[in-house]
């Protein structure tokens, strides 16, 4: 997909910056940041997945959703701000062809409706029992970041 030219010549102003342009060719610096991207999905995915399956009604823990909410939201939003950092960072060195790859505009899009799906969840009250429509939002939660992970890893290689 092409872009118009203006953002084609802003992202491309963004690649050729030297402290993109290092990380890029850097043999150490750049797998880390792949690496730390990696550590932050973790994160985030290994958090929020047994909060989302709670919600909805899969398997029930004798925990109640407002403790493990207590517990899990924290160590899942670390995780978003470790994935979205070293994400930006991964994005620049390669900011044109990101941003024209059909995958990686569907992950953001998988991304932005994970996050507004998060802010709705967050809106739950806790002390009640889930409701269907909390049910429906776990499930998309976990289907969402699911897709927004596996389309990451396809950009890289289509």
């Amino acid at each position: 997909m092409s872009l118009p030219p203006a953002l084609d010549a802003l992202l491309g102003g963004l690649e050729q910056a030297r402290m993109i342009a290092a990380l890029r060719n850097s043999t150490y610096v750049y797998p880390l940041i792949t690496t730390s991207h990696l550590i932050g999905m973790a994160l985030l995915f290994g958090a929020i997945v047994p909060l989302d399956l709670q919600l909805a009604g899969w398997r029930r823990s004798p925990v109640r959703t407002e403790t493990l909410a207590r517990l899990l939201i924290p160590i899942a939003v670390a995780g978003l701000a470790v994935a979205i950092s070293a994400g930006l960072l991964l994005f620049a060195t390669d900011a044109r062809a990101y941003a024209g790859s059909t995958l990686f505009q569907i992950k953001m899009v998988c991304v932005g409706l994970a996050l507004c799906n998060a802010v709705i969840l967050r809106r739950i009250d806790w002390q009640v029992a889930p409701s269907r429509h909390a049910s429906v939002a776990g499930f998309a939660s976990a289907a969402l970041w699911l897709a927004a992970i596996v389309l990451g890893r396809m950009t890289g290689f289509f």
